[in-house]
């Protein structure tokens, strides 16, 4: 593929992925990931979602500390209608270029994988989850007022996920480090989110994807229950629950790729991404590859073993996947 600007190819994240990218590595050692959970920036009032300090930024660069009385302030986007639709295109196509980039002085190189993970508000969630049911009437016909009755809609705590790979921990200080992270990425970070967490994480891959990017993940949440320590909880999900999904047909059918993220710790101070135990991600086909997954019995199996561990603050939701730095192929399972 020809790429007519080559400066412009320079400045985004092409190189840094394939097919562009060479110089491929492997490993079976558990990486490092900083899965940085965001929410966008929106007019919610403070009080309603989480706020970083410094964030929701207008366009003199200080905080909107009223984002719900004055959304025309905000930076990003002050029409309400393209809020969602502006940030979700920023993400990827400005932010995610800005943080691959290597200006003069800086390096992105200690990155081994960078994937941003889209939430979409169609897919499954745990909110409202499949199967889905036409409104119908007990005499088995569509309702005729809608419009009164419109579910209510259950908004996850999170807009998505970056999915950021190290070979080891001392890599994030080298990447975060860097003048251009701590003041320009930072600023970016302030202009297009409301809150952001970078907790650090030990990854385990359990089934490794046969390709090098896959569309959709399923991204589940974990907050342990209060009856068991951290160290209780990561030691079952990793062994007895791991090899419950492995085993199940159903997971072989739809699965392309199977991970968790044990949280270890964080770059800061933390209060939101600290609650997580950790997170598992699990790539697929398609959306409906994931629906029809969560409706078999075998997943019932799964979900049942989940509920022994995890309780209240957990969550689940679908997301889009799009590759921003990856020099790992191929992908291979993480040695227990």
């Amino acid at each position: 593929m020809k790429v007519h600007d080559k400066a412009a190819a320079a400045r985004s994240d092409m190189p840094h992925r394939a097919p562009y990218q060479g110089g491929f590595r492997t490993t079976t050692a558990p990486l490092i990931v900083t899965p940085t959970l965001v929410s966008r920036v929106d007019a919610t009032p403070w009080a309603e979602r989480p706020h970083d300090k410094g964030a929701s930024v207008g366009r003199d660069g200080r905080e909107v500390e009223h984002p719900d009385r004055h959304p025309e302030a905000l930076a990003l986007e002050p029409d309400r209608n393209l809020a969602f639709e502006h940030w979700d295109e920023y993400w990827r196509k400005v932010h995610g270029p800005k943080f691959a980039y290597e200006e003069p002085g800086s390096t992105s190189q200690p990155v081994l994988r960078y994937d941003q993970l889209h939430r979409i508000p169609g897919g499954p969630s745990s909110f409202f989850r499949p199967p889905y049911a036409a409104m119908a009437e007990a005499d088995g016909r569509l309702v005729g007022d809608p419009q009164a009755r419109v579910p209510a809609y259950g908004r996850p705590r999170w807009d998505g996920m970056a999915y950021i790979a190290y070979p080891d921990e001392e890599s994030i200080q080298r990447t975060l480090g860097q003048e251009k992270y701590a003041q320009r990425i930072i600023a970016d970070e302030h202009t297009a989110f409301r809150t952001v967490t970078r907790g650090i994480s030990r990854e385990h891959i359990i089934l490794a994807s046969e390709r090098h990017r896959d569309p959709i993940s399923l991204v589940k949440l974990h907050v342990r229950q209060p009856r068991l320590s951290r160290e209780q909880f990561q030691r079952h999900w990793l062994e007895e629950h791991a090899a419950l999904l492995v085993s199940k047909p159903a997971t072989h059918a739809y699965v392309r790729r199977y991970a968790q993220l044990h949280n270890i710790g964080s770059t800061q101070d933390d209060p939101e991404g600290s609650r997580i135990d950790g997170i598992s991600v699990l790539a697929f086909a398609s959306v409906n590859d994931v629906e029809d997954y969560l409706v078999t019995e075998d997943y019932a199996a799964i979900e049942a073993d989940e509920a022994e561990l995890a309780g209240e603050g957990s969550e689940f939701w679908t997301a889009l996947n799009y590759s921003v730095i990856n020099r790992l192929l191929p992908e291979l399972p993480t040695e227990r």
